[in-house]
């Protein structure tokens, strides 16, 4: 299977593609999905042959033993990022997002401060005030046209009723891979103000040339005593909607506090998901993950390229993820200018940067993880929809 090869979502329940008239007021039928965070990319050729074999089989009994399963993640995470994972570290929720509502749940008590480097992953302050708790937004700032932290100000906005920090590494929707010397700095914090820190992962697998990602637990293994590392073959391999994520403590107490509200709401992983997870934490799985982070790497640089030649617009150059975040501020429009020229006259349905929270209030988050088609397409109508501006 070629990356190239266009698969037609249409009429398959996909989120992306059949909601998004609904949701976004862009027609599946001439429009182009841009917003959801799965690609269009069917995954490896390993993973189906075992999901046909479990049909064939009829296997969809409770899943016992996870031997294979642990196994498959700390070898795919000392062959990938030299980290050493415990089996016994493992633990299993359905999905990232609902592993981190777990948490809030374990370690936090409503009316608490949760800290997010805003903007970010908007799930995340979906489910902080769901839980009723504070959410505190810590800004981003802008460098050099990438973002950075900003602990002297950080310190200063802390109150002492904060009780954990929520890390996007590497960072949705800036595309950002934080270096050795930032990810020390956020452990250094999380100590200073006496926080749970959480490590969101989960697109730790794309990265770009000239970029590493260094998992926290080995940028900075003084903190296990109050992290929790959070991974998933979701987003590297575009099997989202098996909900399945990976929770690794590596401090014992917080593990078993973490593993008792597991038991509290009778969470049992997905048989299927734990099937499928050996046969992406593979030596197919890798050879597909390279070939995946090159192809993205090339789409990237045409989107960014493309979507600068327009005057006003600036795509932050990308890191990593498969997400890339264009500021709209010189356009001199609003939102809702800049907005409908996107979904009506381009007809792209592009998520919107305010609710990734403070920071992101002049910026559209657009998903490159499709067909290079697709992205010339996309530029094409991005070009024609301001034209005015060239």
């Amino acid at each position: 299977m070629s990356f190239d090869d266009i698969i037609d979502y249409r009429g398959t329940h996909s989120s992306k593609w059949d909601t998004m008239e609904k949701s976004m007021g862009v027609s599946a039928e001439d429009g182009l999905a841009m917003w959801v965070a799965d690609m269009d990319f069917r995954p490896p050729e390993g993973m189906l042959r075992t999901v046909i074999d479990t049909a064939e089989r009829g296997l969809f009994t409770y899943f016992g033993d996870t031997r294979e399963y642990d196994g498959a993640i700390a070898w795919w995470m000392q062959t990938r990022h030299g980290w050493q994972v415990d089996p016994a570290a493992i633990l299993t929720t359905h999905g990232i997002v609902n592993a981190v509502s777990m948490a809030l749940e374990t370690f936090t008590r409503p009316g608490d401060g949760v800290i997010l480097m805003t903007p970010v992953y908007h799930a995340f302050g979906r489910v902080i005030r769901a839980n009723d708790r504070k959410l505190v937004e810590c800004p981003l700032v802008l460098r050099d046209g990438v973002y950075a932290m900003d602990f002297e100000t950080w310190d200063g906005m802390m109150t002492g009723e904060e009780r954990m920090l929520i890390l996007c590494s590497p960072h949705n929707p800036g595309g950002r891979v934080w270096t050795r010397a930032e990810l020390r700095a956020v452990a250094d914090f999380a100590r200073r103000h006496d926080l749970i820190l959480v490590s969101d992962e989960i697109h730790h697998d794309l990265v770009y040339p000239g970029h590493k990602h260094i998992p926290m637990t080995v940028a900075a293994p003084e903190v296990a005593d109050r992290l929790l590392m959070m991974t998933a073959t979701s987003k590297t391999f575009n099997v989202a909607g098996m909900h399945c994520g990976n929770v690794i403590i590596p401090d014992p107490k917080l593990r078993a506090a973490y593993q008792k509200r597991l038991a509290q709401l009778a969470i049992s992983p997905n048989s299927m998901s734990m099937r499928m997870t050996p046969a992406l934490y593979s030596p197919e799985g890798a050879q597909w993950v390279d070939a995946l982070c090159a192809y993205l790497d090339a789409n990237h640089r045409l989107f960014v390229e493309g979507i600068n030649a327009i005057p006003g617009l600036k795509a932050q150059p990308m890191q990593g993820t498969y997400l890339a975040w264009v500021d709209f501020a010189d356009t001199g429009m609003t939102h809702a200018e800049y907005s409908a020229r996107v979904a009506k006259d381009a007809k792209i349905a592009a998520s919107p940067g305010a609710v990734f929270g403070r920071g992101g209030e002049s910026f559209l988050r657009f998903n490159i993880g499709t067909q290079r088609a697709r992205i010339e397409d996309a530029l094409s109508r991005m070009h024609h929809a301001f034209r005015d501006l060239q």
